[in-house]
């Protein structure tokens, strides 16, 4: 098989990366009330609350994961973030755009390893990328009136800590649980049950 035929997106490529930016645009849109009911647990720290970001950065990473395909990460991440507005996002559209730079992250990773990694290292260091793009937008468009140093920086560091832990290591965790089941059969993921 040519290495253009292997970057061809399937109709499963796009139906699966579909469902997992729809299922995770749903989540997106209430995980926004988690993050404004969990805002006073953080008042300690508040720049502590982004342990909780990673769960916005999920579907780059496991889209790529599992389809393993050009474009699989932003897809999946721009079109979750779509839905989310959609579906009345307290943060309005601003948050497609922000879907789109956080999926470039996640994107660059596989990308710059031609789509034939996809380890734990890769999924953390995916998944970190994408925090790092999540940390830049809201570096300018949530966080530029705060300190630097005792809001901002945390800020950036703990996110890209949430992406690396929740988004990259969640999401091969994931991928490793549901590849028993079967589900994931008609994917690479689904067939390397056996290696790490």
């Amino acid at each position: 098989m040519k290495a253009t035929e292997s970057n061809r997106w399937r109709t499963i490529d796009i139906v699966v990366a579909s469902v997992i930016a729809v299922a995770f645009g749903v989540i997106f849109w209430a995980w926004g009330t988690v993050w404004s009911i969990t805002e006073s647990a953080f008042a300690f720290f508040p720049p502590a609350q982004t342990l909780i970001y990673g769960v916005w950065l999920v579907p780059a990473v496991l889209a790529g994961l599992i389809v393993r395909k050009p474009g699989a990460s932003l897809y999946a991440e721009a079109v979750a973030a779509t839905v989310s507005a959609l579906l009345g996002s307290q943060w309005g559209g601003t948050v497609i755009l922000q879907g789109l730079i956080q999926g470039l992250g996640a994107e660059l990773v596989f990308a710059v390893l031609l789509y034939r990694n996809f380890k734990l290292p890769v999924a953390i260091l995916a998944g970190a990328l994408t925090g790092v793009g999540a940390a830049i937008y809201d570096f300018f468009a949530y966080t530029a009136g705060a300190d630097l140093w005792s809001y901002r920086i945390p800020y950036a560091a703990i996110t890209v800590l949430s992406g690396a832990v929740v988004a990259g290591a969640g999401s091969w965790a994931l991928v490793r649980a549901l590849a028993p089941t079967g589900v994931l059969d008609r994917f690479a993921a689904g067939r390397e049950r056996a290696s790490v």
